[in-house]
């Protein structure tokens, strides 16, 4: 097929053709501004309610932040977008999309289309929906998503939104690198077209809009769209809601917002804009919703019969799905296997090992020699206790005679049955085993219907919530379909492979040949071996520029680019030699976290200019490499405008935009706690009794953090925080130390990350990180199941490991730090309860104790150094001794005794007694230990040394003492010198925790 390269006008026209011809109503663009298409009440009010609708319309996106004056070539403060709503989920979008495509001019086959996970939110609408990114050859043309709400109401049916980038698709298709570059129309260029206007409304935007005039203009829309709502009028409501957003937005790009306007005008906002919904929703129904009510699938009928096989088979079970998110794709193939292996277990049939494999759009179960069937068996059905079943003569009552009825026997059948010493009357029924097919039908319908993943969506099966939606499954044991229904879907014999093959649906004649006929049509399931493809393929070409991928330090993007993939590709790209000058984690940041590139670099781990990246699929690789290198070269060029403004711009002045930037609304904007953050870290150093350089390096540390959070790069580029605070840092002429310690502050910043490598930079890591924990747990904002938005498990496990890897910063318990954090939020009128301070302590523990797990440490001895954990470094120490102990006769002996005084202790016993009134041998021979271990240490190894002498005259003590005398106060006496013992080992060890787990050495 020949591909003509159209002007921006033909490819709008072509697009409304296309979807005019698949049922597509054609609306204009509305008349206000809007953010994006989604915000015209063709969509975000049309998807409410059960009317079906299906709609095409191009929108002019107006954002005035994303002003530029024309001179960003990727930048527009207005861009073309071109929305599709399809009300209900039609089955097949994707494939929809992609042949929309086709109608534009791409030849999908020669490129690479992919779908990446990208999960779409609009608080200021109580809006939100899940679905992805669509790359062409790396660069994001369309926003693809399941709507799942709009205006906080649940949306029932789902509908599909396709929200095409019309700028980037025709830069790509035309090949040119600017916006103002591309044919608009024969013989017209948009920026001869569009140039004029988007300098002129940027510098409105960004310059000239008259702050008061907007500020009251916001004022009068907010009354008129309450009005509005006042009259019953959804549609002038909306407009006049949609007013205040585009006001709000030219305020916050005249930098006129401060964090409380912002949040008291996003709240304002989102309530309007809930009650438009609502009040639409209202209005629909009481016209009696005038396009009808659309249709969903019906469910598939259930099976009523099953094939029967004879002998063991294989068993192939495939769930196949819309592309899922890297992070579920491994998740769900164990949580298929681990299901099945629990369903079969709870029935009889007989079978081989379990596996499960996946990749973005399929799951995969195998089981082996799966028996032909269940074996028969018996079952016994209790009935009335014995009592109740015969009278006193032993006649059968109605009781026993109904429940025989019931069972379908006769009473003569019934028989006594035990049941920890009750007797009942019993029936003992032949159960006939059940086919495999019958059996695998049920199990594997269960485990459709109970898939879930951290984030869960609908579509056009009412009865199904996942990840992304399931399309269609495979049953196959041998060469016979399992008969499994599920909601709207049957299994069959038909998998689907490659969307860009010439045949993207096979049948699989058996299951043993599954994995080989994916391989055929160029998948692979096992993601073991699609991972040894992606290594080799890309060492093989980066050795071809004399370079190396970094396979150990690049294993987490590997892993994800594993699960973004069926069938891989890799092709070396290149970039030009000039971006080198740039700080390579800038480089590496974009190639990783945006473009999923694996980084070249030579032997001595310098960056060469070049990557490799994995496409899906057969492609053309010259037309998929200038593709991706033109995607880089712009992401480049964006990042050195960032890194040359920024460097213009003083440290100061960065950190005044803190102010601007929104933290929590209760604990203030990022200035407050960037103040905090340096205050308490000078309080946490008085702990510490930090002086000298370091005092001075951490005071002018703490005057700088978190500046870099005000630099064009770090808004950009959010995971560079951190790293660009020590490269401007160092350019503007402070101290090494100073720089390093606000690169460290930022340390950890995930699970095996490196800690900070200052004592400044860890003061300063801390104090962030005790200001979050105490602050968000003070105002309620904990995390809650698998929801932590402001990642306070990752904060409280980098507490734990800087403390433990700082062991010069004992001082600084849990405690210690988080009064210090509660003490600067206090300071600020917000009370942060004791009782959350406890929580927070009792939180971070558990995060330690979750990487001692994890490091494969005994569970006993780690639940014995955990009331330590309060000082992370202590209780590793203690955890050192404790496993050097093990083993160890005597050490084993005195943690016995120990844990017989604890056991024998009344909760509550004083520490102390009346050595006057004891007057055995056996109990003033255990006092004068006692005396003579005097004020024990608490270092484990020091108070083992001290107490051994404790084992002998305890042991004798408990044979030949009567611990609870009948004499009030011998009996006081008695137990206050065991109490004694008891709390002189409190502080040392929780040694109840460490059960019997000791034994003495060999």
């Amino acid at each position: 097929m020949r591909f003509v390269v159209l002007t921006m006008q033909d490819a709008l026209l072509a697009l409304t053709k296309y979807w005019t011809d698949r049922g597509c109503m054609v609306v204009q663009p509305f008349n206000t501004e809007v953010g994006a298409g989604t915000l015209n009440p063709a969509t975000i009010l049309r998807v409410l309610g059960p009317e079906p609708w299906r709609v095409a319309y191009v929108e002019p996106s107006v954002r005035p932040d994303d002003s530029r004056y024309g001179e960003n070539p990727n930048r527009l403060q207005t861009h073309t977008q071109f929305q599709v709503v399809l009300k209900p989920d039609p089955g097949n979008p994707q494939e929809l999309f992609l042949d929309s495509l086709t109608a534009l001019g791409i030849d999908i086959h020669a490129h690479d289309v992919r779908f990446v996970e990208d999960n779409w939110a609009n608080p200021a609408t109580g809006s939100w929906g899940l679905g992805w990114e669509v790359w062409l050859d790396g660069l994001e043309i369309t926003q693809f998503t399941y709507f799942q709400q709009a205006g906080g109401m649940t949306l029932d049916p789902v509908s599909v939104e396709i929200t095409y980038g019309i700028e980037r698709i025709m830069m790509a298709l035309q090949g040119v690198s600017h916006f103002k570059d591309i044919a608009y129309a024969p013989g017209i260029s948009y920026g001869e077209a569009f140039g004029q206007a988007e300098y002129e409304m940027s510098r409105y935007y960004l310059d000239d809009a008259d702050v008061d005039s907007q500020k009251r203009l916001f004022e009068e829309y907010a009354n008129e769209a309450r009005r509005m709502l006042d009259a019953r009028l959804p549609v002038p409501a909306h407009v006049y809601v949609l007013r205040c957003s585009h006001t709000f937005n030219v305020l916050d790009s005249r930098g006129a917002v401060s964090t409380t306007e912002r949040a008291k005008a996003f709240g304002r906002m989102r309530s309007l804009a809930r009650e438009v919904a609502q009040l639409w929703a209202e209005r629909r129904t009481e016209l009696e919703h005038p396009l009808g009510i659309a249709e969903l699938p019906a469910a598939a009928p259930e099976p009523t019969s099953f094939p029967t096989v004879t002998g063991t088979r294989q068993l192939t079970f495939e769930i196949g799905t819309e592309e899922m998110p890297p992070s579920e794709v491994t998740k769900t193939a164990e949580a298929v296997r681990t299901a099945l292996t629990e369903k079969l277990a709870a029935t009889r049939l007989g079978h081989g090992d379990i596996t499960a494999y996946a990749t973005p759009r399929r799951v995969v179960a195998f089981v082996a020699s799966v028996q032909a069937g269940e074996p028969d068996a018996e079952r016994v059905v209790r009935g009335p206790r014995k009592s109740t079943a015969y009278d006193a003569d032993g006649n059968v009552t109605k009781a026993a005679a109904g429940f025989a009825r019931g069972q379908g026997v006769d009473v003569s059948e019934l028989h006594d049955l035990d049941v920890d010493g009750v007797e009942y009357v019993a029936v003992t029924k032949p159960d006939p085993g059940r086919g495999a097919a019958e059996v695998l039908s049920g199990v594997l319908s269960e485990i459709v219907s109970g898939l879930r993943s951290d984030k869960n969506m609908r579509w056009n099966d009412a009865k199904l919530s996942f990840t992304r939606p399931v399309r269609w499954l495979v049953a196959l044991l041998g060469d016979q379909v399992v008969p499994v229904s599920v909601s709207s879907l049957a299994a069959g014999r038909t998998t689907r492979v490659l969307r860009t093959a010439a045949q993207t649906q096979v049948e699989i004649a058996a299951a043993e040949g599954y994995l080989d006929l994916l391989r055929i049509h160029g998948i692979e399931a096992d993601p073991a071996r699609r991972r040894e493809q992606i290594v080799t393929a890309a060492q093989e070409l980066a050795a071809g520029v004399g370079g190396t991928i970094d396979v150990e330090g690049e294993s987490a993007l590997i892993d994800q680019i594993v699960n973004l993939i069926e069938e891989p590709t890799a092709i070396l790209g290149g970039f030009s030699a000039d971006y080198l000058t740039l700080p390579g984690e800038i480089l590496t940041t974009v190639m990783r976290k945006h473009q999923r590139y694996l980084p070249v670099r030579d032997g001595d781990g310098n960056l060469l200019p070049h990557f490799v990246a994995v496409a899906n699929g057969s492609v053309d690789e010259d037309v998929v490499r200038g593709g991706n290198e033109g995607v880089l070269r712009a992401r480049y060029e964006d990042a050195a405008f960032f890194w040359r403004a920024d460097l213009e711009t003083p440290l100061e002045t960065m950190k005044s935009e803190l102010e601007k930037l929104a933290f929590e609304e209760r604990l203030g904007s990022m200035a407050d706690r960037a103040a905090r953050i340096g205050r308490i870290a000078t309080s946490l150093a008085a702990v510490v009794r930090l002086d000298g350089d370091d005092l001075t390096t951490l005071r002018r540390a703490a005057e700088l953090a978190k500046f870099d959070l005000g630099s064009q790069m770090v808004v950009e580029l959010t995971s560079l925080a951190g790293t660009m605070a020590r490269e401007y840092a160092r350019r503007a002429g402070e101290a090494e130390a100073v720089a390093q310690a606000l690169y460290d502050m930022e340390l950890p910043r995930s699970a095996g990350d490196p800690v900070p490598s200052t004592t400044p930079g860890a003061l300063l890591a801390l104090a962030d990180r005790f200001d979050l924990l105490a602050g968000l747990f003070g105002i309620g904002a904990k995390p809650t199941g698998s929801s932590d938005p402001f990642a306070l498990r990752r904060a409280a496990a980098g507490v734990v490991a800087i403390l433990r890897e700082h062991p010069s910063l004992q001082a600084i318990t849990l405690e210690t730090g988080l009064k210090a954090a509660a003490a600067e939020i206090g300071a600020q009128g917000i009370d942060v309860p004791a009782e959350s301070l406890e929580e927070v302590a009792e939180f971070t523990v558990r995060r330690y104790e979750q990487q001692l797990i994890d490091r494969g440490d005994d569970h006993h001895q780690v639940a014995a150094v955990l009331p330590l954990a309060t000082a992370p470094a202590v209780a590793d120490e203690t955890l050192a001794s404790l496993q050097e102990l093990v083993g160890s006769s005597d050490f084993a002996d005195l943690v016995a005794v120990l844990q017989r005084v604890r056991r024998i202790v009344p909760e509550g016993t004083e520490a102390s007694y009346d050595a006057g009134k004891l007057t055995e041998p056996a109990e003033v021979v255990l006092h004068e230990a006692v005396q003579k271990v005097g004020q024990a240490p608490t270092a484990l190894a020091d108070f083992v040394t001290a107490a051994s002498v404790l084992v002998e005259p305890v042991t004798t003590f408990f044979d030949e003492i009567l611990v609870m005398a009948e004499d009030p106060d011998l009996r006081a006496a008695r137990l206050g010198l065991l109490a004694t013992i008891s709390a002189l080992a409190a502080p040392v060890l929780d040694w109840q925790a460490l059960g019997t787990s000791l034994s003495p050495a060999e």
